[in-house]
């Protein structure tokens, strides 16, 4: 029989219980959730939650401290529950964000449009075109043109849309303008280097470039890489070495190689010499030679193996298989500083 049909029956008896049954069965109403129950007395309308647990309420602090004793043992152990929920939920994310970071990404800067080869990291080793939107390899844009006869002919345009090079700082602005409008992150991402370094007319502004930084970066994760180091060096805004660190993860997962070797050495300083070199060897693969000698530095000074130096140099290797040829190599013999793709 339940204690409301207990209660019934000494309720038509005129049974003396019936302050024993009110009790229990505002006590049975205690599982009800529109019911707030005092877990000492009963009574309703607690509003004085237990500040451990959160799972009891008392009517006021004498009817908490009446239970506390007798309600310790379990709020210790949902308290104990709930951190190890707590912490397993973040073990987990730990896990899903690691495996994403440390994934060799895709290179960012794809192939060139003209001799498919994959692009160089090194920023000499590509050129961008306002005119047509195209990242071009320095080998095609040295390459000789020739007409049908043979002839080499002037080579004053663009290799990929021939449009004729501009003549003024003032019309590749306004190509870059022009590119801007049309959405593409190139060229919101340039815009937003010429506002940083004040170049080509535009006033300092570090507010306006490190916006613009924003807006390309979901199409040229490069910009994650500057946001980074405008926290990083404080360019307009106080330094914050947390969210650099964030923006340089943010560019290395997009497969920007300097980024990747930024977090790299944060790991590094931080101790965290295994994670560290995963990173160096990720931007090794991207053709980061700054890694590779990071990892050198690693082997000799006995916090690398050797096995783990030997597979940097041929992951290097690799990337210089994919990006090397005739046109690139005579390129940068021709002016190395500004040609140098290696």
């Amino acid at each position: 029989m339940s204690t409301s049909d207990s209660c019934k029956d000494s309720a038509l008896t005129k049974s003396n219980n019936d302050g024993v049954c009110e009790l229990e069965e505002k006590l049975e109403k205690m599982s009800t959730a529109d019911v707030s129950i005092c877990a000492n007395c009963g009574k309703e309308g607690a509003n004085n939650t237990c500040n451990k647990c959160n799972q009891v309420k008392y009517c006021n602090a004498i009817c908490k401290k009446v239970h506390k004793k007798k309600h310790k043992k379990d709020c210790e152990e949902h308290v104990r529950r709930a951190i190890d929920k707590h912490n397993e939920e973040l073990r987990i994310a730990a896990e899903i964000r690691d495996e994403h970071l440390f994934k060799q990404p895709p290179s960012q800067y794809g192939d060139c449009p003209i001799c498919f080869l994959c692009l160089p990291s090194i920023v000499s080793g590509r050129t961008y075109y306002a005119c047509c939107g195209k990242m071009i390899c320095r080998g095609c844009v040295y390459a000789p043109v020739y007409d049908n006869q043979g002839n080499e002919v002037d080579n004053k345009k663009c290799p990929f849309c021939r449009t004729p090079h501009h003549t003024s700082n003032e019309e590749m602005v306004k190509r870059m303008k022009k590119r801007m409008q049309a959405h593409d992150p190139i060229a919101i991402y340039n815009i937003g280097v010429y506002y940083r370094d004040g170049d080509y007319g535009y006033q300092q502004d570090y507010t306006k470039a490190l916006e613009l930084f924003h807006r390309a970066a979901d199409g040229y994760t490069i910009a994650y890489a500057s946001i980074g180091y405008v926290y990083d060096n404080g360019d307009g805004v106080e330094v914050d070495k947390e969210k650099a660190n964030h923006y340089y993860e943010l560019a290395a997962m997009g497969g920007v190689a300097g980024a990747r070797h930024n977090v790299g050495l944060n790991e590094y300083y931080a101790g965290n010499i295994a994670r560290a070199l995963k990173h160096f060897m990720i931007a090794v693969r991207g053709g980061y030679s700054d890694s590779l000698n990071s990892i050198k530095r690693l082997y000799s000074n006995g916090l690398a193996s050797k096995e783990d130096y030997t597979k940097a140099l041929r992951s290097y290797q690799t990337y210089l298989s994919e990006i090397k040829s005739e046109q690139r190599d005579e390129a940068a013999a021709n002016d190395y500083e500004e040609y140098r793709y290696c």
